[in-house]
């Protein structure tokens, strides 16, 4: 259950995504479960990683983005090197909605966080059914395709 906070507005657009990616970030690079994955193991480049987010949560929230890629794929290369269980998606998640409840409340926070919730699912779901060193594409059910239309296979 989301708690309302009536003096926190709504993502209107690309100024919000930056805000919303940059706080959540932090917290991800803070956080005992998921840092030292980025730090560590992904060994993030900051300054490209974080561009590249905000194009892919624009572009999912306002189709407005530009985003282009496959983070199935890249999360895939993680798992010889790191656990990228339930545990991992679910603290993911709950860093997620934390985050934007937080900063933002209205419509539009509610749906990134619901497509959060409906990546995290699916990509958690092919990592735990493919085999080592397969490639993979995110493939959404026929609902979250109407719903969350720029993330079909080929687009991610």
């Amino acid at each position: 259950m989301t708690l309302s906070n009536s003096s926190l507005t709504d993502l209107h657009g690309r100024a919000e995504i930056e805000q919303l990616v940059n706080a959540f970030y932090e917290h991800v690079r803070e956080d005992d479960v998921l840092g030292f994955i980025f730090t560590d193991i992904a060994r993030t480049d900051w300054t490209a990683h974080l561009p590249r987010m905000y194009a892919f949560w624009e572009t999912v929230l306002f189709r407005t983005g530009g985003y282009t890629g496959n983070p199935l794929a890249v999360h895939a290369r993680l798992l010889p090197l790191t656990a990228m269980g339930r545990p991992q998606f679910d603290r993911w998640l709950l860093l997620f909605h934390r985050t934007v409840d937080a900063h933002f409340a209205g419509p539009n926070a509610e749906h990134i966080k619901n497509c959060a919730s409906d990546m995290a699912n699916v990509i958690h779901r092919r990592l735990s059914e493919a085999p080592v060193g397969a490639t993979l594409t995110v493939q959404l059910t026929p609902e979250q395709q109407v719903r969350d239309a720029p993330l079909k296979a080929d687009a991610v």
